[in-house]
């Protein structure tokens, strides 16, 4: 089953997926964000089964993404020890994408679909 909030890293540097990374989502309830679903990235980089059609719900999420677990894995040292992606959701019924471009000393992010 697919999610309604999917993420996908793509290690820029390689130009491959970034595989066996662990990412946090969170949902802001009152002014305390919570942990929904904690996952590691498949072997293409993807999430895809964070939550059910049932438990999306308007609000404002964050997922945090373990860079540095990702590039010690790699023998290589990162700037970003992880990376957070604030993001409001506001149309429950449309797909959110969030995916990270990252490399040891940048990232990116956009809406994907």
């Amino acid at each position: 089953m697919k999610s309604p909030i999917t993420t996908h890293i793509l290690d820029v540097n390689l130009g491959k997926p970034a595989a066996n990374v662990d990412v946090v989502l969170y949902r802001k309830i009152a002014d305390e964000f919570v942990e929904i679903a904690k996952h590691k990235t498949n072997s293409d980089g993807r999430i895809v089964d964070w939550m059910s059609e049932a438990e999306r719900q308007v609000g404002i999420y964050k997922v945090v993404f373990d860079t540095d677990g990702y590039f010690n894995q790699l023998n290589q040292e990162c700037l970003y020890p992880n990376v957070t992606i604030d993001f409001r959701l506001t149309a429950p019924n449309e797909h959110y994408h969030i995916p990270l471009l990252l490399s040891a000393n940048g990232f990116s992010t956009y809406r994907g679909s």
